[in-house]
């Protein structure tokens, strides 16, 4: 294989398989064409809602403490 050949198939490689597209909600092109793009953004959003109901426990604990 061409140097250049490896090169192209390097940058396809990674355009559909690692780089995260803004217009496919942060997928993968290979995330979306496989189907796993549903289960991404729900575990995604499990992840974004347990983060803000722990910090908003962390900020309201930190508050009763100042409290005391």
């Amino acid at each position: 294989m061409l140097f250049g050949e490896q090169a192209i198939g390097q940058w396809v490689q990674h355009y559909n398989h690692e780089r995260f597209h803004e217009a496919l909600n942060n997928l993968t092109p290979a995330d979306v064409f496989y189907g796993r793009g549903e289960v991404i953004l729900e575990l995604r959003e499990m992840i974004k809602r347990n983060t803000l109901a722990m910090r908003k426990q962390i900020h309201y604990d930190g508050q009763t403490n100042q409290m005391c």
